[in-house]
């Protein structure tokens, strides 16, 4: 399997409000930029859209180091999925799960790579989430 490092974050501009989100992926030498934008949504949406877009990106079956700065995608994908699926994507309270759409189709991209999840502070200086922090405020730009 082929080694790539991710790099992903969410921006809006209000939320919910104009939203962009922006993915940096490395393999080696080779760096490759994503980012891309919705005129009304919510930074959690950004938050997942970034990783999907990652993740879908790849064309073929990688180990995938993913760094993001979302405590929400984290948990939700490495805690919190499991119980949702049990309870018929409903939360502990036995409300619906908020951003199903995205939720499923994370779930079913997942499932085609070896990810080694990581969780970075946002705006700490980390090269990789301050240049997917960039592309995402780029993808708010292209839709304002």
């Amino acid at each position: 399997m082929d080694k790539v490092e991710v790099f992903t974050d969410g921006a809006c501009k209000g939320n919910p409000g104009p939203g962009g989100w922006g993915v940096l992926l490395v393999a080696g030498d080779k760096k490759k930029e994503l980012f891309g934008g919705e005129a009304n949504t919510t930074n959690n949406r950004m938050e997942l859209t970034a990783i999907i877009e990652a993740l879908t990106a790849l064309n073929r079956p990688c180990e995938v180091v993913l760094h993001t700065d979302s405590q929400y995608v984290l948990k939700g994908i490495t805690e919190w999925i499991e119980g949702w699926k049990e309870r018929g994507w409903k939360t502990a309270a036995r409300t619906p799960v908020k951003n199903v759409d995205l939720w499923l189709t994370l779930d079913a991209e997942q499932a085609r790579h070896r990810i080694h999840w990581h969780w970075v502070r946002g705006h700490s200086g980390h090269a990789g989430n301050e240049r997917a922090d960039a592309l995402a405020n780029l993808g708010v730009e292209s839709i304002i």
